[in-house]
């Protein structure tokens, strides 16, 4: 009897373990995309470090990204159980925010070197350790903060996947997915950022022959790739802001969304582009907007002081 219901147990377990890989799969594969906005995002964030200071500001933010996605579990698990309206509607202002901050670092990536004032290039670069230490905090900080947005939206993804599964496993494969994602990409991030100094030891190398030629070759290369590709991914972490803005956007929005597939739809084989172009449209309308409203409040703020 005893061994029977042993048995039984085990079976549980292992149909439990096998719902929860299966759903954690569909959850991945459709969260996709944000994974790659997030990826894209984080790298741009750690941008303008120093070379020392990269790896502990990459640890800083997986860490402040762990606890984002320890709140955002349970609040995604209540919410939806008592006001599954209210979700959408926090990742529409995330949203809205996102797209903020995209204009936000297109403005300091083209007014960088330049004083906010008089907007003449900067005579000195203030390079004293206090002014550094309070840049890093501000980056970690931004990262954060951008972090629990796009976080947010692979939780909700995950969500809609497992609504109809019972509880235990709504929990488990929530806590899967947060914790996959996040090691999964901050070990990336961590892997870009120190590229150079895996060109540096390749080219280094004391191989001979052939094979010593061809590791030194690849290390130059890598050496040369490593700040394009993290220029590269600076720029495409800000264009990432508008996509996933603009798709929270257009998603929370019916009319929108209905013309938006709409458009999709008269494009045939080029609906994923067009989509990709709606949501970078929409997106950079709304940082237009939340732009506005941002200096208006602050132009009423400032006269309301005087």
């Amino acid at each position: 009897m005893a061994g029977s219901s042993l048995f039984a147990l085990l079976d549980d377990i292992a149909t439990l373990l096998d719902d929860i890989s299966l759903m954690s799969k569909v959850a991945a594969k459709k969260s996709a995309s944000v994974l790659s906005d997030d990826l894209a995002v984080n790298a741009e964030q750690v941008t303008g470090m120093k070379a020392d200071r990269e790896l502990p500001v990459v640890w800083a933010v997986f860490k402040g990204s762990l606890r984002n996605k320890a709140i955002l579990v349970p609040c995604a698990l209540v919410l939806n159980a008592l006001l599954p309206a209210a979700v959408h509607w926090l990742l529409m202002i995330g949203g809205a925010y996102l797209c903020y901050e995209g204009f936000e670092a297109i403005k300091d990536k083209l007014t960088a070197g330049r004083d906010d004032d008089t907007g003449q290039p900067k005579k000195t670069k203030p390079k004293t350790p206090e002014e550094l230490a309070a840049y890093e905090k501000r980056k970690i900080t931004g990262a954060v903060r951008t972090d629990f947005i796009l976080s947010a939206e692979i939780i909700v993804i995950t969500l809609n996947i497992v609504t109809d599964a019972p509880m235990l496993q709504q929990i488990l494969t929530l806590a899967l997915i947060a914790v996959v994602m996040t090691v999964g990409v901050y070990g990336l991030v961590a892997g870009i950022v120190r590229l150079d100094d895996a060109g540096i030891v390749l080219q280094k190398s004391k191989a001979t022959g052939t094979w010593g030629s061809l590791v030194r070759t690849v290390g130059g290369w890598l050496l040369s790739a490593a700040p394009k590709l993290m220029k590269a991914l600076s720029w495409i972490g800000t264009l990432a802001m508008f996509l996933v803005g603009g798709a929270f956007i257009t998603e929370g929005i019916e009319p929108i969304r209905h013309f938006a597939e709409g458009l999709v739809e008269g494009v045939g084989a080029w609906g994923s582009v067009a989509n990709l172009g709606i949501h970078c449209l929409v997106g950079a309308l709304v940082g237009i907007v939340a732009m506005l409203i941002v200096k208006g409040i602050a132009a009423i703020s400032g006269r309301a002081s005087t």
